[in-house]
């Protein structure tokens, strides 16, 4: 069914914006709040463009993007800001749930 990368969300400093894949609608809501919270405090801290992509493996990667010479992006903040989040105990478990969630009912894989 995938087999490449699969954007879950993202969001955006320049046009403002949220996206949550229609794939995932299924999400509960509280999953789908704490994405939006997480994706758009991202971008209003360090700027550019903040994406959550599901690898082919089913690994959840944090991609970020920028205006080439974009003054308002902080690199360095950018870098930071999602070690921060990767290494936060409550968002630590929700990317691993987010992962478990895609190899189940997307890679149809069994659970261990």
């Amino acid at each position: 069914m995938y087999e490449d990368k699969i954007v879950l969300c993202g969001a955006s400093s320049y046009e403002e914006k949220y996206y949550l894949n229609p794939d995932f609608e299924n999400l509960p809501q509280h999953i789908k709040d704490d994405l939006k919270i997480l994706c758009v405090l991202y971008v209003s801290d360090v700027g550019g463009i903040l994406t959550l992509v599901f690898e082919e493996d089913g690994s959840l990667n944090f991609e970020v993007t920028a205006k080439e010479g974009d003054p308002a992006f902080d690199e360095i903040g950018s870098r930071l800001k999602i070690r921060q989040m990767q290494n936060d105990a409550e968002k630590q478990e929700l990317l691993r749930q987010l992962e478990l969630y895609y190899k189940v009912f997307f890679l149809g894989e069994e659970l261990e």
